[in-house]
């Protein structure tokens, strides 16, 4: 089995989210962090916010930050979200499965149980579970906040304000 790219970015970004939670992160940042595109990323990001996993907010102190709680994320959940719509095997394809092995075939029964297994493990783990207790992906993922990146330059022009 393989997951899509699209579920993958999805996880990757979720886990950014998690490592920097309370804080918006910005799209850009997560890109170079999770080594995507970011046109990519703006794609799984959509997907991520229609679904109710992410708020995302425009604007020069904009970002994304989660809308629930990491351990109120389900993996099975948004792995279902993600893979929905790409049938794991012809013979999973409602429209599309012309395998002249249907009728008589045993492993559609076999990849079935496989399946439920595997979503039946994800299900019982949570984005906080990923995300505790885990230094290496707190190092990776820690990104600055939007509202204190320095302006192209690296100068801040600082005002005089009576």
């Amino acid at each position: 089995m393989r997951l899509t790219i699209r579920t993958n970015l999805a996880m990757r970004v979720l886990m950014a989210c998690a490592v920097n939670e309370g804080h918006m992160i910005r799209r850009a940042g997560i890109a170079k962090a999770a080594n995507a595109s970011e046109n990519h990323l703006a794609q799984v990001v959509h997907l991520l916010a229609t679904g109710g996993y992410i708020e995302t907010t425009r604007g020069r102190a904009g970002g994304i930050v989660l809308a629930r709680a990491p351990d109120q994320i389900s993996l099975g959940e948004v792995m279902r979200h993600f893979e929905a719509g790409v049938p794991f095997a012809e013979c999973f394809a409602d429209g599309a499965n012309t395998c002249p092995l249907q009728a008589v075939c045993r492993l559609r029964v076999a990849l079935t149980a496989a399946l439920e297994a595997f979503y039946g493990v994800l299900d019982e783990m949570t984005l906080q579970d990923l995300v505790a207790d885990n230094a290496g992906l707190d190092a990776l993922l820690s990104l600055p906040q939007p509202d204190m990146m320095m302006p192209e330059g690296g100068c801040v022009q600082l005002r005089r304000v009576n």
